[in-house]
């Protein structure tokens, strides 16, 4: 167990948390969530006992281990990958050096072979005889293979650090584990392991996420931190979604029959209470009025953009038709003799690990790019809109939000923009603020705000969601589930594909493709896709080795 009590962090004059109360217990596993720069990492560390409280303390049964995600990277650069791993358990740790430097010594004494007994036990107790195989088994699960446990951390590539860090925290059955967005920089696999791993952990787990499908598959509680305050809620991200949304919709529909009945007794007060044969009854009414109050509704201080992508034109039957695309770059085939035909109901994720296969294929549908052969037809009827992945070129400008979307306004009216800036959260001069010092959140709500603009019956979309916090992914995703036109679209968001797609493509590591009419979930639980891709994967591998050959 791990408790909060009377913690209050001010920054200056803001109270970041305001006499927060909160215990976390065993068998559950915590999503903190809350708005950007509502202090969700920085409560973590707070816990963790890294930053001090203005006020209140942190309280943990005597006795329990505390672990958590460690952020630099850089840290353990000095240590070998194992080592790094079972420093998860620094006690543990310690005793093997201890015990390895008393026999290493020369002159070993009564006293050593004591103190050596005693630290013996001690190991014994931490299971200290399994500690290599269990932080073998973690980094193995997380796709760290064997070849790698006994290099130096400095060795690896960033993105086995992260995973290296992860099994750190998760070594040794910590009683409370705290974790710190654990999925950024993981493969899916990874983030799958990752997901059973803590669905079958015991102990107290506080996860920070922004990955709403992670969220809903390990949290058994919601704690939002809002208003300086954490409120506790039962259920995953979800659930907590919507029943906040439906709380908010009752309470509102409460207030307005009060305020119609407020409104009646106040008509009937005035006209009456003159009346002497009525001035009773109007008297009675107006105490009745008194004892009326309303709910006060706070709202969230998170920020929803409003996002809702509107067609001009619907679309026909003929959308898009791919033929024998082949693309080489540097000297890789990135696209090899890709086909398909997309129609008009069509949302399709585009899925793989060669992430520039899939940027070129974008490229080469909206123009920016010349396969080196086949070809491709938009239907008549279409038109596009296209988001790409690195928007650096199009924001290197000095003109103003609003300038810069005004050609892509059906009405070049700058009231009519800023109207519809205030609903993608730029309110009052931020519709001034230049576009080329934005910040990468920022730059995609005016890409999207240029999309809706557009008002075209297809989109292509490549990593729509990089960059942004968890209220505006939602909104994005809301909007593209309701849109009536062709989607083909890129997302490392799971819930993102699975609520949206109902066609999967995945650009396989040769340049081929998989084409699939069915949800992201289906397609991953696939045995015959899964067979397919390995298949073709150790083709690729054998491939190039008969070539360095």
């Amino acid at each position: 167990m791990i408790q909060a009590s009377n913690v209050t962090l001010r920054l200056g004059k803001r109270a970041l948390f305001e006499d927060v109360n909160i215990k976390f217990t065993e068998g559950n596993c915590y999503g903190l969530i809350g708005a950007n720069g509502a202090g969700k990492s920085t409560f973590l560390k707070i816990l963790t006992g890294q930053l001090e409280p203005s006020k209140g303390e942190v309280i943990i049964t005597p006795g329990q281990r505390l672990s958590f995600l460690q952020q630099d990277h850089f840290k353990y650069d000095a240590y070998p990958v194992l080592d790094t791993v079972i420093m998860g358990n620094q006690r543990l740790y310690d005793i093997m050096k201890e015990k390895d430097a008393i026999y290493a010594k020369e002159d070993f004494t009564e006293e050593d072979g004591i103190k050596a007994s005693e630290l013996e036990a001690e190991f014994a107790t931490l299971n200290g005889w399994e500690a290599e195989s269990d932080a073998a088994t973690l980094l193995n699960g997380l796709g760290i293979e064997t070849d790698l446990h006994y290099k130096m951390m400095s060795e690896l590539k960033a993105s086995e650090k992260v995973k290296v860090l992860l099994a750190q925290a998760l070594f040794g059955n910590p009683d409370i584990l705290l974790l710190d967005e654990p999925t950024n920089h993981l493969d899916l696999e990874a983030i799958r392991w990752l997901e059973e791993f803590l669905i079958n952990f015991d102990n107290t787990v506080i996860v920070v996420s922004h990955d709403r499908y992670f969220l809903n598959k390990v949290c058994t509680h919601i704690a939002d931190i809002d208003y300086a305050k954490i409120q506790l809620y039962a259920g995953n991200y979800d659930f907590w979604y919507e029943s906040s949304q439906l709380m908010i919709k009752q309470m509102k529909e409460a207030n307005k029959k009060k305020e119609e009945k407020i409104k009646e007794l106040q008509e009937f007060i005035q006209r009456f209470s003159a009346n002497a044969s009525k001035s009773k009854q109007a008297t009675s009414r107006k105490r009745a009025l008194e004892k009326i109050e309303l709910d006060e509704i706070r709202p969230s201080s998170r920020k929803y953009p409003y996002i809702d992508f509107r067609p001009s034109r619907e679309i026909g039957n003929e959308v898009l038709t791919v033929t024998n695309l082949t693309k080489t770059i540097d000297g890789v085939k990135v696209l090899d003799n890709i086909s398909f035909i997309v129609g008009r109901e069509d949302k399709i994720a585009l899925v793989g690990a060669n992430t520039l296969a899939i940027t070129t294929l974008y490229k080469i549908l909206t123009g920016e790019m010349e396969p080196d052969s086949g070809s491709y037809k938009w239907g008549i009827t279409t038109s596009q809109a296209y988001f790409p992945k690195d928007n650096t070129k199009d924001f290197a400008s000095d003109l103003s939000i609003v300038d810069w979307l005004m050609p892509y306004s059906p009405e070049k009216d700058v009231t009519y923009v800023r109207g519809f800036m205030g609903r993608m959260l730029f309110a009052g001069e931020e519709g001034v603020k230049k576009v080329n010092v934005l910040s990468g959140g920022e730059r995609v709500r005016v890409m999207l705000s240029k999309m809706m603009l557009m008002a075209t019956n297809v989109l292509l979309m490549d990593e729509p969601t990089n960059h942004l916090d968890m209220e505006s992914i939602t909104a994005l995703n809301n909007g593209l589930i309701k849109y009536p036109g062709v989607i083909l679209f890129t997302s490392q968001d799971h819930q993102f594909i699975q609520t949206i797609a109902n066609r999967i493509i995945e650009i396989l590591p040769n340049g081929g493709m998989i084409d699939k009419v069915s949800t992201y979930d289906e397609y991953l639980d696939s045995d015959e896709m899964a067979r397919k891709r390995q298949a073709l994967s150790v083709k690729v591998e054998e491939e190039v080795l008969t070539e360095e050959e």
